[in-house]
C-alpha cells in the first residue's frame, strides 16, 4: 500500500488477495517460535539473577548484598551484550550461505549454552556460558526478520513483522509463567536447563523451511564476491549514513532494555523483601511483574505496524521513546524509592508498551537495504549496538553499586530516551515503500 492509497481500497485488495502459502506459513511460525525462545532465554538470565548471584557470589568470596547483586549483575549483563555484539558474524554468513543455515546454527548455539548455564558452579563459568549463549541469541532477530521480510507478500509484511516480534515477549510470558508456577521447585538451575529443550525443537522445525527466492536469485552473484563485501557495502555511501543512524537508535533502545525493563524482577524482588513477603510470594511477584511488562509489549508489537503505516516509522519510534522515559522514571524514580509495589504496577504497562520500540526495526531495517546486504545490515545494527550499550550498562551498574540503590541510575535512563527522540531523523523514512531488491 502506498501513502496515497485509499484505506477502503487497500482493505478490499487485501480481502481478495490469496492466502499465505504453506512455505510462508512455515517461515512465519518457525521465525515466531525461534524468536519466542530467544525471549525465553534472554529473560531467564534477568529473572533468576538474584537467586543465581545469591548462590554464586559467596563462592567467589563476595557477599550477596543487594548492592553487590546489582553491581555484578550489571557486569554480567554487559558481558551478555558483548556476546550479542559478536553475533554480527551471522549477517555475512546469511548473505553468503543462506538465511536458514545461519538461523539454525544460531538457535542451536543459544539453546545449548543456556542449558549449560544451569550447570555452572562458579561465577566466571556462568558468565562464560551467558556470553556464548548471547552469540547465538543475537543472530536470531536479524535472521528471522530478514527471512520474513523476503518471504511474505508486501500487503502483510509490516503486520506480520510486528506479530513476529511479539514472539519474543510471548517467550518472556512463558518463562515468567513457569517461574511463577514452579520457580521455587525448579530453582535457577532448573530454569536454565529447561531453556535449552524447546530451542532444539524449533531447530528441527526450521530445517523444513526453504530459502527465500530473493536470496536464491542473488546467491550466485554473492558467491563471486568476498565474504566481507556486504559489511563493506553497509559502511560505504549511500548506505553508511543510515547504517550509523540505525546503530545510534538501537543503542538507545538497548540501554533502555537492559538497564530498565530487564531489572524489573530485581526491583520487585527488593520491594517484596522490604514489605516482608516470604520467599515463594517474592518469586511469584517477580514473575507477575515480568509478565505484566511482556503482555503490554505484545500489545505494542501488534499495534505498531498500523501506527507506523499511519504516522511513519520515525514518529512512531519517537512516541515509544517518550513512553520508555515515562516508564523508567515512574518505576525506578518514583515507585521504587517510595517502596510502593502498587505504584510500580501502575507504571509497568507504560514501560511494557514503550518496550515495543524494537518491533519498529523488524519492519524498518529490511526496507532500507537491498537483498545482497540485508541480513548483514540487520545484524550489524542490531548486534553491534550491544557493544556500545554494554559501556552504558556498565556505568549504570557502577551507579547502582556506588549509590547502593537501583533508583537514580535506572531512572536516569530516561535521559537516553530523550536524546533518542532527537536522533530519529538519522534513518530514512520508508513509509509506503516496497521492499528493495
Amino acid at each position: 500500500m502506498t501513502i496515497d492509497d485509499d484505506p477502503a481500497q487497500a482493505a478490499s485488495r487485501n480481502a481478495s488477495a490469496p492466502p499465505l502459502t504453506s512455505t510462508q506459513r512455515r517461515a512465519f511460525w518457525g521465525s515466531f517460535g525461534g524468536w519466542a525462545m530467544d525471549g525465553f532465554n534472554w529473560t531467564v538470565f534477568g529473572l533468576v539473577l538474584a537467586p543465581t548471584m545469591t548462590e554464586l557470589l559467596p563462592r567467589a568470596g563476595v557477599a550477596a548484598t543487594s548492592a553487590n547483586i546489582g553491581w555484578y549483575g550489571q557486569i554480567s549483563a554487559a558481558l551478555f551484550l558483548l556476546g550479542w555484539g559478536c553475533s554480527v558474524i551471522w549477517g555475512p554468513i546469511a548473505d553468503r550461505f543462506g538465511r536458514m543455515p545461519a538461523m539454525t546454527a544460531s538457535i542451536a548455539m543459544y539453546g545449548v549454552f543456556t542449558a549449560l548455564a544451569g550447570l555452572a558452579t562458579e561465577l566466571w563459568e556462568w558468565n562464560a556460558f551467558r556470553f556464548l549463549a548471547a552469540v547465538g541469541v543475537g543472530g536470531e532477530w536479524a535472521m528471522a526478520g530478514t527471512l520474513l521480510a523476503e518471504v511474505l507478500p508486501e500487503r502483510v509484511r509490516a503486520r506480520f513483522g510486528g506479530l513476529m516480534h511479539s514472539a519474543a515477549y510471548v517467550g518472556v510470558l512463558i518463562v515468567s509463567a513457569l517461574y511463577l508456577a514452579a520457580g521455587p521447585q525448579l530453582g535457577w538451575r532448573g530454569m536454565f536447563l529447561i531453556g535449552g529443550i524447546p530451542a532444539l525443537a524449533v531447530f528441527i522445525i526450521r530445517r523444513t523451511t526453504p530459502e527465500p527466492e530473493r536470496w536464491q536469485q542473488n546467491s550466485a552473484e554473492q558467491e563471486r564476491k568476498s565474504f566481507w563485501q556486504p559489511v563493506i557495502d553497509v559502511l560505504t555511501p549511500p548506505y553508511r549514513a543510515r547504517t550509523l543512524g540505525n546503530l545510534a537508535l538501537l543503542v538507545v533502545c538497548v540501554i533502555g532494555l537492559w538497564a530498565g525493563s530487564t531489572y524489573v524482577p530485581t526491583a520487585v524482588t527488593d520491594l517484596a523483601h522490604h514489605a516482608g513477603y516470604g520467599s515463594s510470594a517474592t518469586v511469584r511477584l517477580a514473575g507477575i511483574s515480568s509478565m505484566t511488562v511482556a503482555a503490554f509489549t505484545i500489545v505494542g508489537c501488534v499495534v505498531i505496524p498500523r501506527l507506523a503505516d499511519r504516522f511513519g516509522r520515525r514518529a512512531t519510534l519517537a512516541g515509544l521513546f517518550v513512553l520508555m522515559a515515562i516508564g523508567a522514571v515512574g518505576v525506578y524514580g518514583i515507585a521504587y524509592p517510595a517502596h510502593s509495589i502498587v505504584l510500580t504496577f501502575v507504571f509497568l504497562p507504560v514501560l511494557g508498551l514503550g518496550g515495543a520500540n524494537f518491533a519498529i526495526f523488524t519492519i524498518w531495517l529490511p526496507e532500507q537495504y537491498p537483498t545482497r546486504m540485508r541480513a548483514t545490515a540487520f545484524a550489524f545494527t542490531t548486534t553491534l549496538s550491544r557493544w556500545f550499550a554494554a559501556a552504558g550498562t556498565f556505568l549504570i551498574g557502577y551507579g547502582i553499586h556506588a549509590s547502593g540503590s537501583l533508583a537514580i541510575p535506572l531512572s536516569a535512563t530516561a535521559i537516553v530516551f530523550l536524546i533518542g527522540i532527537g536522533l530519529v531523523g538519522l534513518a530514512p523514512e520508508t513509509r509506503g515503500q516496497v521492499l528493495p531488491d
